[in-house]
């Protein structure tokens, strides 16, 4: 049975040009994808749809205390209680300021779901592979 958590919060870009103002994000987690996070953004408009960065989840647990990732998702621990999330693609890359606590209780909601080191246990390996092969 596939379980799921969720966290919205506000959060700010603090190397952007208003990086006072916050938007609304959600850290989601989904046990039939349990080594991943994912970092949801709402649409600016009605017809675009949301803007979704998955990541591995033991790097957020790991980049709250210390610098952790490279490549596209880097997570670190920020000024005032805070994450930063760096998050780069082709066109740029955006430093995601996210409270520290609701990473905190986020993960501590994914981590009651779907301990750390059982992850695989919860892989439905038979589906993979008819989606590779179907």
């Amino acid at each position: 049975m596939a379980v799921s958590a969720a966290w919205t919060t506000r959060v700010t870009l603090p190397h952007s040009p208003y990086p006072e103002t916050a938007v609304e994000a959600r850290l989601r987690f989904d046990s039939t994808e349990p080594y991943a996070v994912c970092l949801v953004f709402p649409p600016l408009r009605a017809e675009d749809d949301p803007v979704e960065w998955w990541f591995a989840r033991d790097l957020l647990n790991e980049g709250r205390h210390a610098p952790a990732g490279q490549g596209d998702v880097v997570v670190a621990p920020g000024p005032d209680a805070t994450v930063h999330v760096t998050l780069r693609s082709r066109t740029g890359q955006a430093v995601i300021s996210i409270p520290g606590d609701a990473v905190t209780g986020f993960l501590l909601d994914s981590f009651a779901l779907v301990p750390a080191g059982t992850e695989a246990d919860h892989l439905d390996l038979d589906a993979g592979l008819a989606r590779l092969c179907g």
